[in-house]
């Protein structure tokens, strides 16, 4: 059934149309209500935990995602500010955003639809037009449905949002709206593998992100490519190289290379690569005959596609990094994002830096420093020792004193957390009053849970260079806690 706002005088002020059975103009949103459709498969709705963003493809750049705060019923955008950013000014993720939105109109429409779904527990589909700062008129379509908790109460929201110019009164073609963005600044693109951390990254920066297309082929293959003019511009991509979501690292790597060399094809000046994580970094010489060097590889691959700069965080060997690269490279150390939060953790207690191996301790070392320049004392130091081959792990050997101290062992990344976990229980075995793991990336998600809720550890700190799976998190609960670097990686990113 079609309802027109004509029926309700405060709906005609807000929409042109309202449409209780959607069918959206919008590709991308009739996309997203099939999408919405098959997960409810005959239920009231699907729940906030059947969506999954990598699932949404190209579309995910104008869905969201809300959760309804059960104390006030305020909702909560959990995913897609980029979606509201022309309608209400930046949203952050996890924040009321119809409480003091930039543009309170663009709010009201939301709370009158957000009304609407919630008493029918049915998705609404809404045409408006509206004027922006500049002048600019803009033709909306906004499709909202519900999500469900167990008892078929709405306790969230998803939905997607398509912006048209309108030019002379009709919505603009495709050609004039992706018309060229200006090119006194960079432009922005976030892969679907790093929505959210790019969604974070662009408002840090200020920069509004820019449309692409990643589209599936039925065999597997994929294509990607700009939605804007980007000839002569300064680009930054901004991709998730790890695996997980139905992709593999390979998936998402390959991903990267082609839309890096669409973006040179393309005429770019200049295109820099963020990768939060770099894969295949691990193996960074030959421990073995024959062995690969993939860390060489993985730079010869990116700058054959006319990468002109990579910034990432926290390799696992630094040295190896910045001699496998010719372009330019901007490695982000890990005691930038944890050196401030670990030392308030700390307080006056007693604290030692503990590397887990012998190639660590480089790394441990400037954490330590960083440490004792924040707590203006000194802080104990430890190293253990570690040989792994054929994927086993063995060594013994533990130097230095934590008895009495908080030992912060610190590593680049956990993957399975066996070495983290060893070294937690030589900590414990030598008096340390508590173990804290501290790791920019967590690679290896719920195959390491066996090892991280041992006992003896007591907290587990990472970044968010790698979403975390909802169960790991869950499974940690308080002994997890993980920090957000989009604000460092905007730093790196500023001209």
């Amino acid at each position: 059934m079609t309802t027109f706002a004509m029926t309700d005088p405060a709906l005609r002020r807000l929409f042109e149309r309202l449409d209780f059975a959607p069918r959206p103009k919008d590709e991308s949103l009739a996309h997203l209500i099939e999408y919405w459709t098959n997960k409810r498969n005959g239920r009231v709705a699907p729940t906030l935990q059947d969506m999954s963003v990598s699932e949404l493809g190209d579309d995910a750049s104008q869905a969201f995602i809300l959760r309804i705060d059960p104390r006030d019923r305020a909702p909560l955008l959990v995913f897609g500010g980029a979606a509201f950013e022309t309608l209400m000014g930046p949203c952050d993720p996890g924040a009321d955003i119809l409480r003091s939105p930039a543009e309170a109109r663009g709010a009201v429409r939301l709370r009158r639809l957000v009304e609407l779904v919630r008493s029918h527990a049915e998705p609404v589909l809404a045409d408006f037009t509206t004027r922006v700062a500049d002048g600019m008129r803009l033709s909306v379509e906004i499709v909202v449905a519900p999500l469900s908790s167990s008892d078929d109460r709405v306790e969230g929201l998803f939905g997607g949002i398509s912006v048209r110019h309108v030019v002379s009164g009709r919505p603009a073609t495709e050609h004039a709206r992706r018309a060229a963005p200006r090119k006194d600044r960079p432009l922005l693109f976030a892969m679907t593998s790093a929505a959210g951390l790019g969604e974070r990254i662009a408002r840090h920066l200020g920069l509004p992100l820019q449309d692409h297309e990643e589209r599936n082929f039925e065999d597997g293959e994929h294509k990607t490519r700009p939605l804007v003019d980007v000839r002569g511009g300064d680009v930054h991509i901004v991709a998730g190289l790890h695996g997980g979501e139905g992709q593999s690292v390979n998936d998402r790597l390959c991903r990267a290379l082609f839309f890096i060399g669409a973006l040179k094809d393309a005429g770019a000046a200049r295109v820099t690569m963020t990768a939060p994580y770099l894969c295949y970094a691990r193996k960074d010489r030959r421990t073995k005959p024959n062995d690969p060097v993939t860390t060489r590889y993985l730079a010869q691959v990116f700058e054959a596609v006319g990468t002109d700069r990579i910034v990432t965080m926290e390799v696992h060997n630094l040295a190896a990094f910045q001699n496998a690269f010719r372009c330019s490279t901007t490695h982000i150390d890990g005691h930038l994002a944890f050196g401030q939060p670990v030392a308030q953790w700390v307080g006056h207690t007693p604290v030692a830096v503990v590397s887990p191996d012998i190639g660590g301790a480089k790394r441990a070392e400037q954490f330590r420093e960083t440490l004792e320049r924040l707590l203006g004392r000194p802080v104990a130091k430890a190293v253990a020792d570690k040989q792994r081959s054929m994927g086993r792990v063995s060594g013994d050997l533990f130097v230095g004193d934590v008895s009495g101290c908080i030992a912060v062992i610190v590593d680049d990344l956990i993957s399975t957390g066996t070495t983290m976990a060893r070294v937690a229980h030589q900590c414990r075995d030598r008096g340390a009053r508590a173990v804290w793991l501290v790791a920019a990336h967590g690679v290896g998600g719920m195959a390491s849970l066996p090892n991280l809720t041992q006992p003896f550890i007591d907290r587990i700190v990472l970044t968010n260079t790698i979403p975390q799976p909802r169960d790991f998190v869950a499974a940690l609960g308080d002994r997890l806690t993980i920090l957000d670097v989009s604000g460092i990686l905007a730093d790196a990113l500023r001209p």
